[in-house]
């Protein structure tokens, strides 16, 4: 025994069941579809990623984000989900460690006169108290390596659980920017409209002192109402539009809709960053979807360890000692103390295929894995291009569109200069009015749009480009009925009581 000990211990040290992770190398084009070249994905999520945001200079688009960030529920779920995944590495690196155990019993008892005995006890046998104070010692020897397998599952889920808390900080401060600006822009847009709603009820009672004096017709009037009453509608839809925005922004940021208020702010949207040279290939790799994609098929990986390690014997050092006594003064006597030491060794004969299946199983979890891990990579590929085509797209949409408005301006003042002149029907001047409308509101949307699609582009590149701004880690405030490491520390005395409270 004296030797057989170590042999196990240096045998445990060595053997390891099961394959090792290595990442799975990745098929991508060779380039996108303007500029920057491709490199193998990597996930280097370790990169700092920083206030995004602030990018845009924005002081009320920095306070929601603070807010999301400390009072988001969907992103207090994700930190207490971190935090399981993390308490279970603890688990598992227990299991590298031998457990003891006092299992105390105080008992009355009869033994039984026909047990088997070294010598004959006719019909002799002991009724009454039984005292023991037993140290119970178990150990299992990582022969195969299956405590390290699941060392290793565990730590790629802790991390895998962090960079998911991530990818949901990062959606929902995608989210707060791009409801935010949405809400900019139809602000844009009602200032548009409530301006022509003040500008056509001129022109109504322009037509109606026209018909009073008898140069105007009752047409003009009518046609003059119908253009009043249509924009005092668009405004009543653009409203409605941003209510529900600027519902989902609180939402986003833990408060309540109904104590939740942001106030106008039609002043022209500032232009979208500039996306510096060689980005794409920088930091798309550190996107924490794919980060936590590839860490969860390193858990599955060691999962196919763990599970082959079943088909191997098992070894474990048990050991106890302690007290027994049927009289309690004598309990902790010399005489009665007793113990044994020895190994346990479990062979594995018969399991019914369960095994096997199990086994099967932590395979297929790996093939599910990897095909996620890739469909990440592809998914992240897209993003990009989307936003970068969204960005490049919407900026010649927005230089025609600008064109477009100059037109329309000139138009309208051509209709109305020759309306009052009498030489154009006032259709005409709706025609007219119509179009500059359409083409201000559509600058707004477009000046919205391309602030979101840069958001996207954020978004799809892993948050920010800028390498040299801090970490952004979320600082949630503690809910007051969490039981978990946020909320404040019970003493002992305080648990205990709480133990023993009604439900």
């Amino acid at each position: 025994m004296r030797f057989f000990i170590p042999f196990l211990f240096a045998t445990s040290v060595i053997a390891q069941i099961g394959p090792n992770y290595e990442r799975p190398e990745t098929v991508t084009p060779a380039g996108y579809k303007g500029a920057v070249n491709w490199r193998e994905a990597r996930p280097l999520d370790t990169l700092p990623k920083g206030a995004w945001w602030r990018v845009f200079g924005d002081a009320r688009l920095n306070s929601l984000m603070e807010m999301a960030t400390a009072n988001n529920q969907t992103l207090k779920a994700s930190v207490a989900r971190f935090d399981q995944a993390r308490a279970g590495t603890g688990l598992a690196r227990a299991a590298f460690f031998p457990t003891a155990d006092i299992n105390s019993a105080f008992t009355t008892q009869r033994t039984s006169p026909n047990m088997p005995s070294a010598f004959p006890l006719n019909g002799l046998h002991y009724v009454g108290p039984s005292y023991t104070v037993p140290l119970d010692f178990s150990w299992e020897l990582d022969l195969w390596g299956k405590i390290r397998r699941q060392n290793e599952s565990a730590r790629a889920d802790a991390a895998a659980a962090a960079n998911q808390m991530q990818n949901v900080l990062l959606g929902v401060h995608a989210d707060v920017a791009t409801n935010y600006f949405r809400i900019r822009a139809l602000d844009g847009e009602l200032a548009t409209v409530r301006a022509a709603v003040g500008w056509r009820r001129q022109a109504l009672d322009i037509a109606r002192a026209r018909v009073k004096a008898g140069a105007g017709s009752e047409l003009e009037q009518a046609q003059a109402e119908t253009e009043v009453a249509s924009a005092e509608a668009e405004v009543g839809a653009l409203q409605n539009q941003r209510d529900q925005l600027e519902n989902a922004i609180a939402l986003l940021t833990g408060t309540n809709p109904s104590a939740f208020k942001m106030g106008g702010n039609p002043s022209q949207l500032p232009s979208p960053p500039v996306v510096p040279a060689g980005v794409p290939t920088d930091l798309l790799e550190r996107r924490p979807d794919v980060a936590a994609a590839e860490r969860t098929l390193a858990s599955t990986t060691a999962q196919i360890g763990v599970t082959k390690a079943n088909f191997f014997p098992s070894i474990r050092l048990t050991g106890r000692t302690g007290y027994l006594s049927g009289d309690v003064e004598k309990l902790f006597e010399m005489g009665s103390m007793n113990w044994n030491i020895g190994p346990s060794i479990t062979v594995p004969l018969f399991a019914g295929g369960k095994n096997r299946a199990y086994m099967e199983r932590a395979r297929a979890a790996h093939d599910e894995a990897l095909a996620n891990y890739r469909q990440a990579i592809l998914a992240s590929f897209n993003d990009v291009e989307n936003a970068l085509a969204a960005m490049r797209n919407l900026s010649n949409q927005t230089e025609a569109q600008h064109r477009a408005r100059a037109s329309a301006q000139q138009a309208a003042k051509i209709a109305h200069a020759r309306y009052e002149a009498g030489t154009s029907p006032y259709l005409d001047v709706i025609e007219a009015n119509r179009s500059l409308l359409t083409t201000e509101r559509a600058c707004a949307t477009l000046a919205g749009q391309r602030l979101i699609a840069s958001v996207s582009l954020v978004k799809a590149l892993g948050g920010g480009w800028d390498q040299n701004l801090p970490v952004t880690v979320p600082a949630i405030t503690p809910d007051p009925e969490a039981m978990g490491s946020t909320a404040p520390k019970k003493g002992f005395f305080t648990k205990v009581k709480g133990w023993f409270k009604k439900d």
